[in-house]
């Protein structure tokens, strides 16, 4: 089956993002595709670079992070939540007149038509938060 997996909490509010995280790692470990990773509102926080978790704890975007990159995963942060939280790609910054970013590699800021376009290429959509 192909999923798409929509994230609308931030990493560590909820339980949700982590939910999410395990949900998406056993699909693939169960031989599922995952079309796309869609991260929404809140949920936008788990594609950052610019957070860290202590030291006795688990750092959600680093394991969103390498989940995405080994499993060559597509990867979407929403491009209003991101402006309105400071999730920036690298081109937006600039564009803002700003002289870093907080985007991972990992993913790309796109618009809700990526959501759609989600929705029509998987079989199943499951969201979390």
């Amino acid at each position: 089956m192909i999923f798409s997996i929509v994230i609308y909490s931030a990493p560590y509010t909820t339980q949700s993002a982590s939910t999410a995280l395990h949900f998406s790692k056993t699909l693939i470990g169960e031989g599922h595709k995952i079309y796309r990773l869609f991260f929404y509102s809140d949920g936008v926080h788990n594609a950052s670079s610019l957070t860290i978790a202590p030291q006795d704890e688990k750092s959600l975007q680093a394991e969103w992070d390498t989940l995405i990159k080994v499993n060559k995963l597509d990867s979407v942060v929403c491009v209003s939540s991101a402006l309105k939280r400071g999730v920036l790609s690298n081109e937006e910054a600039q564009r803002q007149g700003l002289t870093g970013h907080s985007l991972r590699d990992s993913s790309e800021i796109s618009g809700l038509g990526q959501f759609i376009d989600a929705y029509i290429h998987s079989d199943r959509v499951i969201s979390f938060g």
